[in-house]
């Protein structure tokens, strides 16, 4: 190259650095389901308004909060695939979030009692690099068994999922509150649908079964 030229040598594309793989998200719950896959990646605290906005229905909210988590921390991660999920379940269509106590999380499973409670999962995969998000709502369907208080509070005194959407934990003995599930991926439940993120990823040249 001449001297003085100042334009970039050509680069390799073998030479490029992969993309770092980040887990938007601090829930301990999504860090364990994405480490099924396999593959190095990290986390990051995003800071997002969680609130839903007037008007809008759970579909919107997840997907809008998804993508909102994972460009949040794009800043910070020049070369990366961020994934955002946000999670929701829902009543008709209101949504019940994390109960924080045990009143409301009695409350919460008096009323999913004999009922199917949906959970609305948001899932964002982008490419910092170069700005594409994949986005998608994935749905899963709870059909609670009928419930006396009894059940219900010695379900909670054994679990106390009091920071779960739903006041349960399905990978635990939260599994006696159902009569039956309806999804595609029972991850979803937890809160991370793990089959659709391995095609994302797939699409962005990432895959489990050849890392």
């Amino acid at each position: 190259m001449p001297r003085g030229d100042l334009r970039k040598p050509h680069q390799d594309p073998d030479t490029v650095p992969a993309p770092a793989l980040v887990l938007a998200s601090t829930s301990p719950y999504r860090r364990q389901l994405l480490e099924r896959l396999g593959l190095p990646f990290t986390t990051a605290a995003p800071d997002v308004d969680e609130r839903r906005r007037p008007g809008e229905s759970p579909q919107v909210l997840v997907l809008r909060l998804a993508e909102a988590k994972a460009r949040a921390i794009a800043p910070t991660h020049p070369n990366a695939l961020v994934i955002g999920s946000d999670q929701v379940a829902c009543i008709d269509d209101d949504v019940l979030g994390k109960p924080g106590s045990r009143a409301n999380a009695i409350a919460q499973l008096e009323r999913a009692s004999g009922r199917m409670v949906v959970f609305q999962t948001g899932l964002c995969l982008l490419d910092t690099a170069s700005g594409r998000a994949q986005t998608l709502v994935e749905p899963f369907r709870v059909h609670f068994r009928r419930l006396d208080r009894e059940q219900i509070e010695g379900y909670l005194d054994r679990e106390q999922p009091f920071d779960c959407a739903g006041s349960f934990k399905s990978e635990g003995l939260g599994i006696a509150l159902f009569e039956r599930l309806e999804g595609d991926d029972p991850n979803t439940l937890i809160g991370l649908p793990l089959i659709r993120l391995v095609s994302l990823l797939e699409a962005e040249g990432m895959h489990p079964l050849r890392a």
